[in-house]
């Protein structure tokens, strides 16, 4: 009776835990996305803060890159707004993705597969950046902080990944 109690203990921390990391990660993808709609406005006010540091001083590169950035979305949107429509699919896609883990968020081990989705989609983040940004210009560095999100957004989702099989076991009936 004990050990009964013990692992229906165990598997009510477990979830607890699985659903605390899922909302980490729920929560990353809704930042990232909602912060891709607004690109112009963040690149110009992330551009005004490195001013306002004197980062030319200690990282010019950075501040050349926010200014070309910056450049590159303006005339852009002033000429060909309709591209921006990309980057809000983007947004929407992020918000979608967070939508999706609503169901592991709810019952983990029937839905372990959308985690397994999410970890797919992680380590996919890795080759495109290393394809599609030297064709896009972007440099090195900034490709490092691209790949970044999907170690970062890989690690959590490991986390549960580990859980729910150890939920599974828990969960699942023993012999009669």
């Amino acid at each position: 009776m004990t050990r009964l109690v013990d692992a229906g203990q165990t598997a009510v921390v477990l979830r607890r835990r699985v659903r605390a990391w899922l909302v980490v990660f729920i929560i990353g993808l809704v930042v990232s996305g909602l912060t891709a709609f607004p690109l112009e406005t963040e690149v110009r006010v992330g551009l005004d803060v490195l001013r306002a540091w004197r980062a030319e001083q200690w990282a010019p590169g950075l501040v050349e890159w926010f200014a070309r950035v910056e450049e590159g979305l303006t005339v852009t949107n002033d000429a060909y707004p309709f591209l921006a429509y990309g980057t809000d699919w983007l947004a929407f896609a992020h918000l979608v993705i967070a939508v999706a883990f609503w169901g592991p968020l709810r019952d983990p081990v029937r839905n372990v597969w959308v985690v397994d989705f999410g970890l797919i989609a992680c380590a996919g983040v890795i080759p495109l950046a290393l394809i599609c940004a030297p064709i896009r210009e972007i440099p090195w560095g900034w490709t490092l902080i691209d790949m970044s999100f999907g170690v970062f957004g890989a690690i959590p989702l490991l986390l549960v990944r580990r859980m729910i099989g150890r939920l599974a076991v828990l969960e699942t009936p023993g012999p009669a």
